[in-house]
């Protein structure tokens, strides 16, 4: 194992990490530049880390070399030291690895470093200590990301495997002990206590906690205190800018430490840029203490599976002050909760995972092969095909899935979050938010077909340097721009339709070219119902023509009805073609409004939701939708939520979820989701949902656009409490055919399909 320095006598997260990951594995030898006083024997520390560079590279590569017969493997951790061993005949015919922590040039230079030559030469020495290697371990889906957008490592031969935390020495304590550790630092008991464990540079961002803590501070118990734990660059003015209630420890030790988190109440990790993992995160859980982190690197996918409020944008004073409240007032994930979530990363494990990884490399050279297949996706907004895709992805057990956006957006968190390699190769918004109904003949501008075709060209060559073995379109535009790029890259094509490719949906021009597209380029069509695929044409060149219908999970908290009140709610992106103008018109005929028989509106126990919110310049229409609402009459039994992250809270608080398009439905995933959580769902009678929805059975449709019958499904649900009941647990009950695994599977057959030449299959 090929380091940088021997943790404590070389204090950096990279040599926590080293010697951490090293004490797991009973076989590592080990190389590191001095000193490293309490080393075992197996580490040859060679050096100081004062000795002048050119000594330090040739002691350590003399070291390295030594260890040549006694190795089978190398692990790699800084390219500075690393890359001489990597290139030397003693060395390079073994397999090799190289655990990526980080940009070291862009690391340096936000320390201070303004040489561009230097920059240069660190960034040059990355990537041949990249290239030397059969794989790369990263900490994070973040910094998988910065490798193959930035170094353009292949996402094929990147493996992200978390760090692990001390278990044993990170801990909570007692109450008592905690007490003790409250009482050692001359903290009040009832105080606010929160701790920042950081080196003190400009990347971490301290500067921006000491400024929310000032704008907080008279808020807080008497006695409350913001701790401040490293050194650095920084100290003394930070100490200068330090009010009443901050106090800089400085460092201390590891036992320190422990007793730091303990009597905290919150930990910070304000971090600007440049945070791999976040080992900071795990230890302070590990002791108990939650961590309010930005949205930097890999701390989103540490933090997210415990509590996603804790995430803040980086340099936002006033959004951290916010959430420093909020957790001063008791808006924190309990202390129990935080140790659990540090439980999923015990040392044992991590090391376990690294040694699978090291014998597979050892034995083939090469990291596992499976089907390789790249998504294709032109935006990266939380609608209804990237939330199908997100969800579908994780259970794709035998595909190495990687997925290429149009944009930045939340999708792209979402995806890092669940382990998913993606980047983004922005396309121009001319493009991208080009509407549907402009694809008609003279409707497209040139300057939005000439954006297209340079895409196009650029996907191609992306598309040639990965070398998939499918690729998967997501979306309509992905369709279209991802067939054109897979003919001219040379790889198969699944087109995943999850529009209808209908006059009711696109003008007629656009009809015809996207059915000559798919005709002509396509090798597989998957469609999320049998109404979409019917308005696919076959083609002699598809090898699957098939309904894959979209995915739904199980709702975390089924439907509460509340009987003293009947919510109807609407869930999905505000749009015309949407039917929320449908849906308030026949609430109010049905329940009290200007439509039924010259109401005041008075109505009785009913109330309408609309979540969602517009996409693609539609803010016109719920500016509409909104007026609609007090012309009808409904006044404040309306109420628009905007765009919520947790749909299954949302669907808990409907007794009835209605669907309204007024074009047919290519699926409804909100159909799904509606009977997901145990709903009653009326939505009308074409498209998906008349594929969904047994009618009576597990749920009511209506004809399609008729305002009047969907008043009387509503007043028929509003006045039977006891069919709303059925009709939504025998909905939850009829979804096992849509389980992501299920649908994962059918998906993994059909890439392994098409991955086959056609000669092979002839003679097969």
């Amino acid at each position: 194992m090929l380091g940088l320095g021997w943790f404590p006598d070389n204090l950096g997260g990279l040599d926590r990490y080293y010697r951490g990951l090293f004490e797991q594995l009973a076989d590592a030898r080990g190389v590191v530049i001095g000193p490293a006083r309490d080393a075992p024997a197996t580490v040859a520390a060679v050096g100081d880390q004062a000795d002048p560079l050119m000594r330090r590279l040739l002691a350590y590569s003399r070291a390295a070399r030594r260890s040549a017969s006694e190795v089978d493997l190398i692990d790699a951790h800084f390219a500075l030291y690393a890359l001489a061993p990597l290139r030397s005949r003693a060395l390079r015919s073994l397999p090799a690895v190289f655990h990526f922590q980080g940009p070291w040039a862009d690391e340096s230079a936000a320390a201070g470093d303004g040489s561009a030559l230097r920059r240069r030469l660190r960034v040059a020495l990355e990537r041949r200590a990249l290239r030397s290697t059969s794989a790369t371990i990263v900490l994070s889906s973040a910094f998988r990301r910065l490798l193959v957008e930035r170094y353009r490592v292949s996402p094929w031969n990147i493996r992200v495997l978390p760090p692990g935390v001390d278990l044993e020495h990170f801990t909570p304590g007692t109450a008592e002990q905690r007490q003790a550790a409250r009482a050692a630092l001359g903290l009040h008991e009832a105080a606010f206590v929160a701790v920042c464990a950081r080196r003190l540079v400009a990347r971490m961002g301290i500067e921006h906690l000491l400024e929310a803590w000032t704008t907080i501070a008279d808020e807080l118990p008497p006695g409350s205190q913001l701790l401040i734990v490293g050194d650095g660059a920084l100290r003394e003015s930070l100490q200068a800018r330090a009010g009443a209630g901050v106090r800089l420890l400085g460092s201390i030790s590891d036992e320190e430490l422990v007793g730091a988190y303990r009597a905290a109440d919150i930990a910070v990790v304000p971090t600007l840029a440049f945070e791999g993992f976040g080992l900071v995160v795990l230890e302070a859980a590990a002791c108990g203490t939650p961590s309010i982190v930005t949205d930097v690197g890999g701390l989103p996918e540490v933090v997210a599976a415990l509590d996603r409020s804790l995430i803040v944008p980086p340099g936002d004073t006033r959004e951290l002050a916010a959430r420093l409240r909020a957790a001063a007032s008791g808006a924190l994930p309990s202390r129990e909760a935080a140790r659990a979530h540090a439980e999923r990363y015990d040392w044992p494990t991590v090391a376990a995972r690294h040694e699978q990884l090291y014998e597979h490399l050892r034995r083939t050279g090469a990291l596992p092969r499976r089907p390789r297949v790249v998504y294709l996706d032109h935006v990266a907004r939380m609608s209804g095909g990237e939330i199908a895709l997100q969800r579908l992805l994780p259970h794709l057990d035998r595909t190495d899935a990687h997925v290429i956006l149009g944009e930045h957006g939340p999708l792209a968190q979402r995806l890092a979050e669940a382990g998913i390699s993606a980047e983004v190769l922005p396309i121009a918004s001319t493009a991208r938010d080009l509407r549907r109904d402009r694809v008609r003949a003279g409707g497209a501008s040139p300057a939005a077909l000439l954006a297209t075709a340079a895409y196009v060209l650029r996907l191609a060559l992306r598309l040639r340097r990965l070398r998939p073995d499918v690729v998967h379109t997501n979306s309509l535009k992905s369709g279209v721009y991802g067939a054109l790029a897979a003919r001219l890259a040379g790889v198969p094509l699944l087109w995943h339709v999850r529009d209808r490719i209908a006059e009711d949906y696109l003008p007629r021009s656009g009809v015809r070219l996207t059915r000559a597209l798919i005709s002509r380029l396509a090798d597989g069509v998957v469609a999320n119902s049998a109404d979409t695929l019917a308005t696919v044409p076959r083609a002699r060149r598809h090898r699957l023509h098939e309904v894959i219908p979209d995915s739904v999970e199980r709702s975390p908290q089924p439907h509460a009805p509340d009987p003293a009140i009947t919510t109807f709610g609407m869930l999905g992106r505000i749009a015309p073609w949407k039917g929320q103008d449908v849906f308030l018109h026949a609430f109010a005929r049905a329940f009290g409004g200007h439509e039924r028989d010259g109401g005041d509106g008075s109505g009785g126990g009913e109330r309408a939701v609309i979540v969602g919110t517009p996409m693609f310049g539609e803010e016109d229409f719920e500016r509409d939708v909104r007026a609609l609402a007090e012309q009808l009459g409904l006044g404040g039994r309306v109420e628009f939520r905007g765009f919520r992250e947790d749909i299954w809270s949302e669907l808990a608080g409907f007794d009835v979820l209605v669907h309204a398009s007024v074009i047919p439905e290519p699926f409804g995933q909100v159909v799904l989701e509606g009977m997901a959580a145990g709903l009653a769902v009326i939505a009308p009678d074409e498209g998906g949902p008349r594929e969904l929805i047994a009618d009576g059975r597990t749920g009511r449709l209506f004809a399609s656009r008729d305002r009047d019958a969907l008043a009387a499904a509503m007043r028929e649900l509003r006045e039977d409490r006891e069919l709303r009941l059925r009709l939504g647990a025998a909905a939850r009950l009829s979804l096992d055919a849509y389980r992501p695994g299920a649908l994962a599977e059918r998906l993994q057959q059909s890439y392994e399909l098409l991955a086959t030449p056609r000669s092979r299959r002839r003679s097969g």
